[in-house]
């Protein structure tokens, strides 16, 4: 039987979060040898290669199981310890009053629109009983971070829940293509046609947001358009370089409407509006402080977001 050893795996996580041996070992709090011997006794316990050496190190598809496993075992133990009160550390004053218990350590993949919009006054509320990293990753892109075991929980647009996760409906959030009223008025004097369309410049988050080109698709049926484009990949300069005429982008409402009010944008094709499902996808795991996460978001999505009543 494989046993798997804690140091051993916290020497992988600590490889995979850090990308090198020399800082894992910083991380870690011991010398690279012993990081490397760590590892070695790891990959012959289990009897595969675990990680590529490299800068940085990559992990193999085994090794990327072992890292999963690694951190949500860690995630459960900081639960666990918190529950009996053992394990705290100092508190903040100095004191050794119990009140610095070491909070668990969660990774969270966040789409961009969902926290710039409604999910990070729930996030800072969770702050207050878990350490977060919050990874932000658009559309499909995150699902692959939950997938190989780097976040333990993602709000996404995507419903199929991964293996080994579940899979909750949080809510829609609507999306129209917005524009300048200058820029329609120059570009659009006739409504947007798929001639104007065709020619008139797009804005795009990065080269991973689809949402422009779902709505051409819509827009223009069997013919491809493909109009100059722009990417400003920051959600509050993205919305700024549509009010100041760059091009047409869309935008979800909850973060279109202040600008919507004071005359920088209008939305131009308000019936072909896009409307995107938000989910909350998490590992099985009890963990109840991963639990609270995920309740303080759901409440923060039922607050903003349209609630449809069907879960997955």
């Amino acid at each position: 039987m494989v046993d798997l050893q804690p140091d051993q795996l916290r020497a992988l996580e600590a490889i995979a979060a850090t990308g090198t041996f020399d800082a894992a070992a910083k991380e870690l709090g011991v010398t690279p040898s012993a990081v490397s011997q760590r590892m070695r006794a790891l990959e012959s316990a289990v009897g595969q290669v675990l990680v590529r050496r490299g800068r940085p190190a990559e992990l193999t598809p085994p090794g990327r199981v072992l890292v999963r496993h690694a951190r949500h075992v860690a995630l459960q133990q900081a639960d666990v310890l918190a529950e009996l009160g053992l394990d705290r550390g100092p508190s903040p004053d100095g004191s050794d009053d119990g009140a610095g218990a070491p909070l668990p350590e969660i990774t969270l993949v966040v789409s961009g629109d969902a926290m710039t919009t409604w999910a990070l006054p729930a996030l800072a509320e969770a702050a207050a009983w878990a350490r977060l990293e919050v990874l932000r990753e658009d559309e499909e892109h995150s699902i692959g971070l939950l997938r190989d075991g780097t976040a333990v929980a993602a709000v996404t647009s995507v419903a199929e829940a991964v293996p080994g996760c579940r899979s909750t409906l949080l809510g829609k959030m609507r999306y129209r293509p917005m524009a300048s009223p200058g820029f329609v008025e120059r570009w659009f004097p006739e409504g947007p046609t798929t001639t104007a369309l065709a020619v008139a410049p797009v804005l795009a988050f990065d080269r991973k947001d689809d949402l422009q080109d779902r709505y051409l698709r819509n827009r223009s049926g069997p013919t491809r358009l493909d109009p100059p484009r722009h990417h400003v990949p920051a959600s509050h300069e993205f919305r700024r370089a549509i009010e100041l005429g760059m091009g047409w982008g869309v935008l979800p409402d909850l973060q279109s409407a202040p600008s919507e009010r004071a005359g920088r944008l209008v939305g131009f094709d308000d019936g072909q509006a896009l409307h995107v499902s938000q989910h909350w996808q998490q590992w099985r795991l009890h963990s109840p402080s991963l639990t609270r996460v995920a309740e303080t978001l759901a409440a923060a999505a039922a607050t903003a977001l349209a609630l449809s009543p069907n879960t997955s």
